[in-house]
C-alpha cells in the first residue's frame, strides 16, 4: 500500500497522505513522494488543480520523529521536507487542501500555500516547533503573522497554542469548515469548479497574488531552512528528542 496516493479524476490530480497507523506521520520518503506528486501535477498538461488530502484519522501528524532522527537534514543539500514545501511554495497551478484530525506541524504551515483550504469540524491544528528547540517553516515566520497578526501568530508558535477548526476559520486559515463526511466532497467539488475555470486567467490570478511577496516568501524559506538546519544540533533539540525516545517531559532548565 502507497503512504501516497495520487488519483486523477478528470483535470484533478488527488493526492493523499496515507499513513494512517502513524496518524499520516511523515517520513522522509513520503516528503520526497508528495513532491513528485506535486511536481508531476505541474508538468501534466492535462491537470489543472491539485487536491491535498489525509486518508484515516488524520491529514497528518506531522513530523515521524523516529524516522527523522534516522535520517536528520545534516550533509542533505535539498532535505525531502524543504523540496516538498518549495514544490508547494511555487507550484503555478491551484492547490485546494482538504484537512482534518490533527494537522501539526507542516500540516497546518503548508496550508498558508494553498489556495484553498477546507477543514472538517474535527481539525486540530497545532505547529509545536518550539517544543522541539526548533523554528518554524514553510515561510510561516512571514505569512502567518501576515494573515492573523504578530501576537497571535506569537500565541501559535512560541506556546503551540493548538487551534480549532472554527477558530482557524475565524482568522482567516481555512475556508470553511465542514462536517468530517462533507469534507472530501466539499473539495473535490471546488477542485472542479477551479477545473472548469479559464486555466490561462487562473495562473495569471495566482501569480499576481502571489507576486507582491514572492521575494519575501522565498527569503523565509531560506532563512528558516538555515536557522533550523543550524538549531538541529543544539542542546535544546538534542535535549527534545532524547525526551521524546525516552517517553518523559524535556528539560530546558539548564541551557
Amino acid at each position: 500500500m502507497a503512504q501516497i496516493e495520487v488519483e486523477r479524476g478528470g483535470a484533478v490530480s488527488q493526492v493523499s497522505i496515507n499513513r494512517p497507523e502513524k496518524k499520516n506521520a511523515l517520513t522522509a520518503d513520503m516528503y520526497s513522494a508528495l513532491a513528485d506528486a506535486v511536481d508531476a501535477a505541474e508538468a501534466d498538461a492535462g491537470i489543472r488543480v491539485l487536491l491535498l488530502c489525509g486518508k484515516g484519522e488524520a491529514f497528518t501528524a506531522g513530523n515521524d520523529l523516529e524516522d527523522f532522527m534516522r535520517k536528520p537534514w545534516k550533509g542533505q543539500a535539498v532535505p525531502p521536507a524543504v523540496r516538498f514545501i518549495r514544490a508547494v511554495a511555487t507550484a503555478k497551478k491551484p492547490i485546494v487542501a482538504a484537512v482534518h484530525g490533527l494537522s501539526v506541524g507542516v500540516g497546518t504551515t503548508i496550508l498558508l500555500h494553498c489556495d484553498l483550504v477546507y477543514a472538517a469540524a474535527d481539525t486540530k491544528f497545532m505547529m509545536p516547533f518550539i517544543n522541539l528547540g526548533i523554528v518554524p517553516e514553510a515561510a510561516s515566520t512571514v505569512l502567518l503573522p501576515l494573515l492573523i497578526g504578530p501576537q497571535r501568530a506569537a500565541e501559535l508558535f512560541l506556546l503551540g497554542a493548538p487551534l480549532s477548526a472554527q477558530r482557524a476559520y475565524e482568522i482567516g486559515l481555512v475556508n470553511a469548515v465542514v462536517a468530517p463526511d462533507a469534507l472530501l466532497p466539499t473539495a473535490r467539488a471546488v477542485a472542479q469548479q477551479l477545473a472548469e475555470r479559464p486555466r490561462g486567467a487562473v495562473l495569471a490570478c495566482k501569480d499576481l497574488m502571489k507576486r507582491a511577496y514572492r521575494a519575501e516568501v522565498e527569503r523565509a524559506l531560506s532563512e528558516e531552512v538555515s536557522v533550523i538546519a543550524e538549531r538541529l544540533d543544539s542542546p535544546e533539540t538534542r535535549e527534545a528528542l532524547s525526551a521524546f525516545r525516552e517517553k518523559r517531559k524535556p528539560d530546558f532548565s539548564k541551557f
